[in-house]
């Protein structure tokens, strides 16, 4: 669970308007359900995350932009494509399955 203490995330959809504000919404509620604080949550169009990536921790996108952020795991950072990006379950078993939620 402290994987994620301290971390930076964010959330990337198209616009950076509604779906990844609600994308935030079901990452707060993972955060939540597990008693994690990051450091940072916001969300962001992709064409800003694609450059902001870097600097975060964790990011999660729509399965359909995951290309758009080739290359972002080789400086550490840990993408996280999501089908339902409005799903706190999905997003809760993406995170245990890159090892980031026990």
């Amino acid at each position: 669970m402290a994987k994620l203490d301290g971390k930076k995330l964010l959330a990337c959809c198209a616009n950076g308007a509604g779906s990844s504000l609600m994308m935030e919404n079901a990452i707060k509620k993972v955060m939540t359900k597990y008693g994690i604080k990051p450091a940072e949550l916001r969300h962001c169009p992709v064409s800003e995350g694609k450059t902001a990536a870097r600097n975060y921790d964790v990011v999660f996108c729509a399965r359909t932009f995951a290309k758009t952020f080739d290359g972002v795991e080789k400086n550490g950072t840990v993408l996280i494509p999501l089908k339902n990006v409005m799903s706190a379950p999905e997003i809760e078993g993406a995170l245990k399955d890159a090892g980031l939620l026990e």
